[in-house]
């Protein structure tokens, strides 16, 4: 029994060109007496509606789910809940999962796994980061999942409500939306409490609402309330708001796809693109970049990424995702922007002056296209009196939430 989702009012979802998904096993795993126990797609197919309206909105979803543990159980029969046993059973799952995921896409689904070493490393977080960047380029549909196969306690984002606020951050989403099997945030155990009332809207997650979080990890879940409000309260600080919605009511689902949320609605601590806007501008530089002035000109005019043909000199030294400042060559040292860096200063110190296609023959491999992608740059030259041009890309950077599609070239990480 779900609590029921007609008790949260419409409200509006916040302005969003990415989010990512979080689907948990209790909306996934079937019964013995109708799939066998493994995946069963009768909520399933609902949020894969919703992605796929999403996408004919120019609008990128990137998919969380559970589910490997709970597949793996239907292909052989063990008892059991151990941490070496969940690891088997993940492994055995992990591709009925995809194909479960495949069969309700119309576009490719491609699987990637993480753990918290994946993310705290900064090479593996870029090589990530970089990856789904990609995989959302190229249209297809990314399925995160946690690498339980590989993962160890000391390592484990311990449930996947906290993977999917980490992965929002990696891919800079504008929204976070987390399917659960109730209607969203009440004041009390809905099943439990007659006089528990539907919480529409959270400013700030406390302490104190997280002590008081209704709700327990299901029998085939790890994660209850509690958890879900520690993944918004995180992605709230990196200032992506959190919407908290019943995956198994269709109704609601398919509101999604219109703007409309009928559950709790966690608010972002701060504008996603100002504050990294203000980490960017005022972190340590590593190196300088001097560039030419069409290389300038492209970033100021048409929001550009920074070519390794606009390079001219390598300043410093600095490693692959280091900030580097962006200075005109001859022009003393005023500083145009700043960025994080694809390469390393000894790789752009080579590619330098070339034409992107020659970076894997200059160094054998290649990180992209860009020294610094657009997304990873931020303008920093006359601050207090931006041109026209760059003052309404920042006005409708703002006014989409950020988003991914921006053509303003202060979109950061």
């Amino acid at each position: 029994m779900t609590a029921p989702a007609k008790d949260f009012a419409a409200q509006p979802l916040p302005p969003w060109r990415r989010a990512v998904l979080k689907v948990g096993s209790s909306l996934l795993a079937g019964f013995a007496d109708q799939s066998g126990g493994g995946l069963d797609p009768r909520y399933a197919a609902g949020l894969a509606r919703f992605i796929e309206q999403a996408r004919a909105q120019q609008r990128e979803v990137v998919l969380v789910s559970s589910g490997a543990v709970a597949a793996g159980r239907s292909r052989i029969d063990a008892g059991g809940n151990g941490l070496v046993l969940r690891q088997a059973l993940a492994a055995l799952g992990q591709a009925s999962l995809i194909a479960f995921w495949q069969q309700l896409s119309n576009v490719p689904v491609a699987q990637v796994l993480l753990t918290h070493d994946d993310l705290r490393n900064r090479r593996r977080y870029l090589n990530a980061r970089a990856s789904l960047r990609e995989l959302l380029r190229l249209g297809a549909l990314p399925v995160i999942n946690e690498n339980d196969t590989v993962a160890v306690d000391e390592l484990k984002l311990g449930d996947n409500d906290n993977l999917a606020a980490a992965v929002a951050s990696l891919v800079d989403a504008d929204l976070l939306l987390i399917a659960t099997d109730i209607g969203g945030l009440y004041s009390g155990h809905p099943q439990r409490d007659p006089n528990a009332k539907p919480i529409a809207k959270v400013a700030v997650v406390t302490p104190e609402l997280l002590q008081a979080a209704s709700g327990g990890a299901g029998a085939l879940g790890t994660g209850g309330m509690r958890t879900k409000l520690e993944a918004a309260a995180k992605a709230a600080t990196a200032g992506v708001a959190t919407a908290l919605f019943c995956g198994r009511d269709a109704d609601v689902v398919a509101a999604l796809a219109t703007g409309t949320l009928h559950g709790t609605l966690v608010a972002a601590r701060s504008d996603r693109l100002r504050a990294r806007k203000q980490w960017l501008r005022h972190a340590p530089a590593s190196g300088c970049l001097r560039i030419d002035a069409g290389a300038a000109a492209a970033l100021h005019q048409r929001g550009a990424s920074l070519l390794p043909g606009g390079v001219v000199a390598v300043e410093g030294e600095f490693r692959r995702g280091d900030v580097v400042e962006l200075r005109a060559v001859g022009e003393g040292d005023e500083v145009l922007g700043r960025g994080l860096v694809q390469y390393n200063s000894v790789e752009v110190g080579r590619i330098k002056g070339r034409h992107s296609r020659e970076i894997e023959a200059l160094i054998g491999f290649g990180y992209g296209e860009s020294v610094v992608h657009r997304d990873d740059l931020v303008l920093v030259g006359n601050d207090a009196a931006p041109s026209p041009a760059q003052a309404a890309a920042d006005t409708a950077a703002d006014a989409i939430g950020a988003s991914p599609q921006s053509q303003s070239n202060e979109v950061l990480p």
